[in-house]
């Protein structure tokens, strides 16, 4: 009886030492980022890694872009500093998934709002408001969309952007797909096309890269409107709340304009105003 009362004593100191250590360990790691402030956690972000002048993952494993910095922006508000950014690279097809998942907070990854999307995500903003356009030679003719018929016009395999134009303006343009946007730039370079089409903040980007500076132009046509909104979790009215005042915040202050003239202005990119939170342009 009583190695028993022993044992069940030790039981219990050890318990209570185990119950301790859970809740006061070290560890204040929060990698997707469910907390109301950063405070010694962190906080995974969606971006693309792979868009130049949007969301860039640097040779020296940095990031730079216009989606980055506000990304940085926002969660500086909601209480994260950058070295406690994790920026995850999540690919236009797995987006929602992330968010659904958990893997990530936010998604700033150059997403575009749409009531379809709307069904699965909650978007803060839009952030900024992009339009189809095209990239031409800066010595080019080409003005208008339907300048391209006879011409080789280059998008990426299963963007529609290209088909867009093909069908609605010049019908006899020859479609080129390559397999990414650097592809078409590169072509563009050497002559192997005439123009490039997608998103005019993603040719921006592209085009004011130090290789390109001063070769190309943006058309400045807009063939299509679409609000770049930053993706949360659906229900996350927290989030999404403090998401969208940040953005305000960062309009208000000056630091939205910065951004865009940093990561895009050696293009020449002639850029909406800010837009407003909650107001889509159809």
């Amino acid at each position: 009886m009583k190695l028993r009362k022993v044992t069940a004593a030790s039981a219990a100191v050890l318990a209570l030492a185990l119950s301790a250590t859970a809740c006061g360990g070290d560890s204040k790691d929060d990698s997707s980022g469910s907390g109301s402030s950063g405070g010694g956690g962190k906080i995974k972000i969606g971006i693309k890694y792979d868009q130049p002048g949007l969301g860039l993952k640097e040779p020296d494993g940095s990031f730079s872009g216009f989606d980055v910095d506000v990304a940085t922006y926002v969660a500086k508000q909601l209480g994260y500093e950058p070295n406690q950014i994790d920026f995850v690279e999540t690919k236009s097809a797995d987006r929602e998934n992330a968010l659904a998942r958990g893997d990530v907070k936010i998604i700033a990854a150059t997403y575009s709002i749409n009531d379809e999307r709307k069904k699965k995500v909650d978007f803060a903003g839009p952030y900024l408001l992009a339009h189809q356009d095209l990239l031409v030679k800066k010595d080019s003719k080409i003005s208008e969309a339907t300048d391209l018929n006879g011409e080789k016009l280059c998008s990426v395999t299963g963007s529609t952007s290209a088909q867009n134009v093909h069908d609605d303006f010049a019908p006899k343009a020859q479609l080129k797909q390559y397999g990414g946007y650097s592809e078409c730039i590169a072509g563009l370079q050497s002559g192997a096309v005439d123009a490039v089409t997608t998103d005019d903040s993603i040719l921006a980007g592209f085009a004011a890269q130090d290789k390109y500076k001063g070769q190309f132009k943006l058309a400045g046509l807009k063939l299509s409107n679409e609000n770049y909104g930053i993706g949360v979790k659906k229900g996350d009215t927290a989030t999404l709340n403090k998401v969208n005042a940040a953005l305000e915040k960062m309009v208000s202050d000056g630091s939205w304009q910065k951004a865009v003239d940093d990561n895009f202005g050696p293009a020449g990119y002639k850029n909406e105003p800010a837009p407003k939170v909650g107001v889509i342009v159809k």
